[in-house]
């Protein structure tokens, strides 16, 4: 199971608890951490542009 499988399932309503049902290998500290690591990789970040 992905981060990104995790997180779709997540943004398509499906709760934890179903989560947890239909993926029995997960435990609820698994979609905390692939929740706090989509929102960490989703970071926005500021580069300065060089002049040109």
């Amino acid at each position: 199971m992905t981060v990104g499988a995790i997180l779709g399932l997540i943004a398509s309503g499906v709760d934890r608890d179903e989560l947890l049902r239909l993926y029995p290998y997960l435990e609820a500290e698994d979609i905390t951490a692939a929740l706090a690591y989509g929102a960490w990789r989703s970071e926005e970040r500021e580069l300065p542009l060089a002049a040109s």
